[in-house]
């Protein structure tokens, strides 16, 4: 599942980019999402340095799995729901661990999301990040 899901980024990122480039053109923008890859935002950007990968511990996880009803919703239309929802889980945390690793490989910034901080700082954090770029 998670190399299925991986190798179906590159694709739907290049949808990404055509989709800034028409509500914004010609300007910086600050994005954020699943598909956001490290390997694939690093090659569009003037520098490493715009870029930072936020990435939950899996502490985080469980604890948002373990808050979030969404987060445990059982996958309709399959032979053992919970099986699938572990699987869904267990993917999850291989494509955080391989964004880790692609961020590594080219210098990007990684913020791990433990939960420590709030909301408005994680913010300020990633602000303090781009200050230079703002």
């Amino acid at each position: 599942m998670a190399a299925e899901t991986l190798a179906g980024f590159p694709r739907r990122f290049a949808w990404v980019l055509d989709d800034l480039s028409a509500l914004v053109p010609g300007r910086r923008v600050v994005a954020e999402g699943w598909g956001l890859r490290p390997e694939l935002v690093a090659p569009v950007v003037g520098s490493v340095q715009q870029l930072v990968v936020l990435v939950p511990t899996a502490g985080f996880r469980a604890q948002q799995i373990a808050r979030l009803p969404r987060a445990s919703i059982a996958v309709a239309g399959v032979s053992d729901p919970e099986r699938a929802l572990r699987n869904r889980w267990a993917r999850d945390e291989l494509v955080a661990a391989d964004a880790v690793a692609q961020a590594a490989r080219l210098g990007v910034r990684v913020i791990q999301v433990d939960g420590s901080l709030d909301g408005d700082q994680l913010a300020d954090l990633v602000a303090d990040h781009f200050a230079a770029y703002l």
